[in-house]
């Protein structure tokens, strides 16, 4: 028995999905161009918001800070996993796994606020559209982008110093990469003082937001409701559609995996869950905005057109 920060000459062997053998050549395969497609669907997003005047606004100025989050999210995880997949090294020290757990919860609580204040942008847009260009102005978009990056990163060093606290037994973790869940099944004495802290602290991170966002979206539902313009209604919805598909997907894998009592938590479930929101969502997202949103397609046929006329 030892605690977190014990021992720096010991490191954790990361399991991954050495129990399937026969699926990790496919798994392998696949990450990978889930991750190529992933880089260049984020990186184009960024490009396209910086590029294009049309899209110099306050939503796409998010979801640039979201396309960033998804690209440093998921290469936080993803080569750890490829090297492990390809049975290179399946080990990962005690400061790699304690970097690791950090950054990767860091990112996760950032674009969590950060779905919060792109909720709050679509608000604005849809139930306030004449005072809309006041309310978002470019200053409170900066603070609102920098608030989201301070509470993401304040609730990762909170939730990771209370981790390293605590007495783990053991270094076999059920999982491809460090994640606070696998970590508190191997918690050897009673720490449930501490992990009612981290609770608390995934509630302000997870359900706050969640609960902030459906208010948001009632409000826009009701304005939309009194709206008689039918294409009307279709540009609101439109405007609103993708950012709740991408909420759905990010709420949706995060609630199963941090808001579930520990000892009901499936380690084996847990991995593919964690495939769902490390690889599979930042790979969705740039094609979700992409294909419901004529500005951003609009943008990206520009570039392609310039780039055919200069070859």
């Amino acid at each position: 028995m030892g605690s977190f920060n014990a021992s720096l000459d010991k490191g954790f062997i990361l399991v991954g999905f050495s129990d399937w053998p026969e699926l990790e050549l496919i798994f392998f395969i696949y990450i990978l161009i889930f991750y190529s497609v992933t880089l260049f669907g984020n990186t184009a997003i960024i490009a396209l918001s910086r590029m294009d005047l049309r899209l110099h606004t306050p939503m796409y100025f998010f979801l640039s800070h979201l396309s960033f989050l998804d690209l440093s999210c998921t290469t936080s995880t993803v080569p750890q996993l490829l090297i492990n997949l390809h049975g290179l090294d399946r080990t990962i020290s005690y400061g790699g796994c304690v970097a690791q757990l950090f950054i990767s919860l860091a990112l996760g609580s950032t674009e969590s606020v950060l779905l919060v204040v792109m909720a709050f942008d679509r608000y604005a847009a849809v139930c306030r559209p004449l005072h809309y260009t006041t309310i978002m102005h470019p200053v409170l978009c900066q603070a609102l982008a920098i608030a989201s990056w301070v509470g993401g990163f304040l609730n990762s060093l909170i939730q990771t110093g209370l981790m390293m606290a605590m007495p783990l037994c053991g270094h076999r973790l059920n999982h491809f990469f460090c994640e606070m869940p696998v970590f508190l099944k191997l918690a050897c004495e009673d720490t449930e003082g501490t992990e009612a802290k981290m609770f608390v602290a995934r509630v302000v991170i997870v359900a706050v937001p969640a609960m902030l966002i459906l208010g948001s979206y009632a409000q826009i539902a009701r304005a939309v409701l009194r709206v008689k313009s039918v294409a009307a209604r279709r540009k609101a919805a439109g405007t609103c559609g993708s950012h709740l598909l991408v909420v759905s997907l990010f709420y949706g894998s995060a609630t199963y995996t941090y808001l579930q009592p520990k000892d009901s938590y499936s380690e084996s479930k847990g991995k593919f869950v964690a495939l769902f929101y490390t690889i599979i969502t930042p790979m969705l997202n740039p094609l979700i905005y992409t294909l419901r949103n004529k500005d951003v397609k609009g943008a990206l046929w520009k570039v392609l057109g310039r780039a055919a006329a200069m070859g």
